[in-house]
């Protein structure tokens, strides 16, 4: 795994850390994963939800020809139902499925905060200043 790819996902950890969602990074799996709420409480009926790894953040890179495409997908109030329908990240097994931070939080998170706060630790992790 890149130093790249890791500082992103310390970014997105730092960010979700601010909305109160604990988020890990796991072995041999690209992204920001929230961890199983096991002994939590949970919402009635919801524990197989709950007691799985969920993708918050998917992180893409790809180099090809001198060419670089990068970013990340950070699910912020995503319709979650939408991944019912493919396998996201290519990732089938049976502990892991997809979240959001509003999933997360159980209320809608106003996108702006999201992407200021994101802005404040990509400066911090990559020790760089952005223009307006």
């Amino acid at each position: 795994m890149s130093c790249y790819v890791r500082n992103i996902e310390e970014v997105i950890i730092r960010t979700l850390a601010d909305f109160d969602v604990e988020a890990i990074r796991i072995k041999d799996y690209t992204g920001v994963w929230c961890p199983p709420k096991t002994g939590a409480k949970v919402p009635t009926g919801e524990t197989n939800f709950w007691n799985k790894y969920r993708k918050i953040c998917a992180i893409g890179v790809h180099l090809s020809r001198w060419v670089t495409l990068h970013g990340f997908a950070l699910n912020v109030d995503t319709d979650l139902n939408y991944f019912n329908f493919i396998v996201p990240c290519g990732i089938a097994d049976a502990d892991k499925t997809v979240s959001s931070i509003a999933r997360e939080v159980g209320r809608q998170v106003p996108m702006r905060a999201v992407q200021e706060k994101l802005k404040v630790h990509f400066c911090e992790v990559f020790q760089c200043k952005l223009s307006e």
